[in-house]
């Protein structure tokens, strides 16, 4: 892979479990004193970035939050409203592009997952599968006619699979217009994405934006998807690449 991935900080918000619980958080701004979980070519940069992949071919790395996070008050009830954001960059080397990473919640940090178009995410063996109960936001840069990709800059929201369930190109909406505004994913530029799921609507919302920008009020993709059917009780949340 031919491009360099960091990511500068993440958070999360998981709505109350039950009544008069607290929201369960957490924040990192940057990564330097992070205990995260970390494979392949992931590793912390000495001014605290999170950086995914280092321009070896044919590499992937993950980088987890070390503890699972539960999402379902009791076994089998429905998975909690939560809240995510992150700010990524990709630099490419050489000037040319590769295949983007993903925020994922998954049941275990042992993925069965290979590099290139799976994106460090799946296999060809497992790709599809509802045994996986992953849900992911991928952020892609190479446009593969096997998982029928729109383009090759775009934003989706992947439900087991890396055929996107809803995908749109990279960019916002301007809340004063309505205009779409087309972002270049591997343009080197620090960029935002907001994760959102609404448990009364099932409802995904995703929203990405200049860093400099406040989030814009139209998602840039959104879809329908009850997460009680797809996550594990308990899940883990990291990035792929």
């Amino acid at each position: 892979m031919l491009l360099k991935l960091f990511l500068v900080g993440l958070g999360l918000g998981i709505a109350p479990l039950t009544a008069g619980d607290e929201h369960h958080r957490f924040v990192y701004s940057g990564f330097s004193n992070a205990s995260l979980t970390l494979d392949g070519t992931a590793s912390i940069t000495p001014s605290g970035l999170l950086e995914l992949t280092n321009g070896t071919a044919l590499s992937m790395g993950h980088a987890f939050f070390p503890s699972p996070l539960r999402l379902r008050d009791s076994p089998n009830s429905m998975v909690q409203s939560f809240a995510s954001s992150f700010v990524f960059g990709i630099i490419s080397i050489y000037d040319l592009s590769s295949h983007g990473l993903t925020l994922l919640f998954a049941p275990s940090k042992n993925l069965s997952a290979i590099p290139v178009q799976y994106l460090g995410l799946f296999s060809g063996s497992n790709n599809g599968k509802t045994t996986n109960h992953i849900f992911a936001i991928e952020l892609d840069t190479w446009q593969n006619s096997e998982f029928r990709d729109i383009n090759n800059n775009h934003i989706g929201i992947d439900i087991n699979s890396l055929t996107s369930l809803q995908s749109q190109p990279a960019g916002f909406f301007h809340d004063q217009n309505g205009t779409f505004k087309n972002l270049t994913l591997s343009s080197q530029e620090a960029m935002q994405v907001w994760v959102e799921y609404d448990r009364e609507k099932t409802q995904i919302n995703v929203t990405l934006a200049p860093l400099a920008m406040v989030k814009p009020r139209k998602p840039t993709v959104s879809a329908i998807q009850n997460l009680s059917d797809v996550l594990a009780d308990v899940v883990y949340i990291g990035f792929s690449s």
